[in-house]
């Protein structure tokens, strides 16, 4: 038995990576944890609206495939994916403007993943990424944990300035943009199609990656499509794009894919295997099954529709809840606005004060990886009815007041 002596006398384990403290954790997550109580009406989380979610469909495939092929569902499978549900992604790929074959695609655990697997694939520590401002946040994570330097793209309320881009490139000679194009977190802005171009454009003449982030995309209830970056012909051979079912399936499946040139797959490929060897089966299985079997583009139309109803519950009791001089977007679809407030508000300091009303924000500071604006915030529009959206407007305006 260990005496008390051994204990006090013996040295401590060897320290964290320094890399634990430099990025911390997710602002976002600690929200969460705090306002996780069902009274509060929490405009902070990323969430898809849980009562849309087509549970029956998607228990009807898990039902399916273990009924119907239960020893391969069960079972290891290839790091770069199951075939079934390669082909159906590349095919859905293809359709939307981008030709694509299944072995153009990898199969991820979510689209986070594929940021990790690009990271430990494509940066040394010391390697410069650039990256919109603001920046979706777990982007800065993985990018910082993998001991990049992060240095912001100058834009406007329609995203990055291209001419801005390719004086920073030439300049501080990164290995990739990082970009949410279309409804992007935490802004809900699109960047429009001339902007695309002018990006692919500048990759192409400087030696460049792309990674183009559209968890989005397929959420959009008016205005029309704007094309992938990836698909323009300047970003053929540099380019991959990140897809996700968490927004328009369910994010409890864990499903994510990447589309990339093969050199870049293969790599990622290997990182994979390094992390969790492949991506559960059945839930990929589920997936493809869903996919044959249900119409996933009338779900995600029918989501779209009640999202939009939200969006307008959410910006028509705006200017009642937030202090006059207050600014805010009109996203064209996806899952949240933005809004900044007058200079004297410091939407961090003052969220302690409007969490006592029941109801939360997520503050826009952490979304900056340069100098950050203190009076923004992110609103997410899409977990609670117009009806709580109402109430949880009124509930702002008190906190901020």
């Amino acid at each position: 038995m260990t005496s008390i002596d051994s204990v006090i006398t013996s040295p401590p384990p060897p320290a964290f990576a320094a890399r634990v403290a430099a990025v911390g954790g997710s602002p976002v997550r600690d929200i969460l944890a705090v306002t996780s109580r069902p009274e509060v009406v929490n405009f902070a989380g990323g969430l898809p609206a849980p009562g849309l979610f087509d549970a029956e469909g998607v228990a009807a495939a898990f039902h399916a495939v273990l009924a119907e092929v239960p020893q391969r569902a069960l079972q290891y499978s290839t790091t770069e994916g199951e075939p079934v549900l390669r082909a159906a992604l590349a095919g859905r790929t293809t359709v939307r403007g981008l030709p694509t074959g299944p072995d153009d695609v990898l199969v991820t655990t979510g689209s986070q993943q594929a940021l990790s697997l690009l990271a430990t694939a494509l940066l040394e520590p010391g390697d410069t990424v650039l990256v919109e401002d603001p920046c979706y946040l777990a982007a800065l994570q993985a990018f910082g944990f993998a001991g990049a330097r992060i240095v912001a793209v100058p834009g406007d309320a329609d995203g990055i300035d291209p001419d801005e881009l390719e004086e920073l490139v030439a300049r501080e000679r990164p290995k990739l943009l990082y970009t949410v194009p279309t409804f992007q977190n935490p802004t809900g802005r699109t960047l429009p199609a001339e902007r695309r171009a002018a990006i692919a454009r500048v990759a192409a003449r400087r030696g460049l990656w792309i990674v183009e982030d559209d968890p989005y995309g397929e959420l959009r209830f008016e205005g029309e499509r704007v094309p992938w970056i990836a698909s323009y012909e300047d970003a053929y051979d540099r380019a991959v794009l990140l897809g996700s079912f968490s927004k328009v399936m369910a994010p409890g499946l864990r499903l994510g894919w990447l589309r990339a040139p093969a050199a870049l797959r293969r790599a990622c490929a290997v990182a994979k295997q390094a992390a969790d060897l492949h991506t559960p089966t059945v839930n990929q299985l589920a997936a493809a099954r869903y996919l044959a079997d249900r119409d996933l583009d009338a779900h995600v139309a029918r989501v779209a529709a009640a999202y939009r109803e939200r969006r307008d519950a959410m910006l028509a009791g705006l200017a009642d809840a937030l202090p006059e001089g207050s600014v805010w977007n009109r996203p064209e679809g996806g899952m949240f606005l933005w809004a900044r407030l007058p200079e004297a508000y410091d939407t961090t300091a003052l969220l302690p004060r409007v969490v006592e009303q029941d109801v939360a924000y997520v503050p826009g500071a952490p979304f900056y990886a340069g100098a950050p604006e203190w009076s923004t915030m992110r609103l997410c529009f899409v977990t609670h009815t117009p009806e709580e959206i109402a109430e949880g407007l009124m509930r702002l305006g008190k906190g901020l007041r």
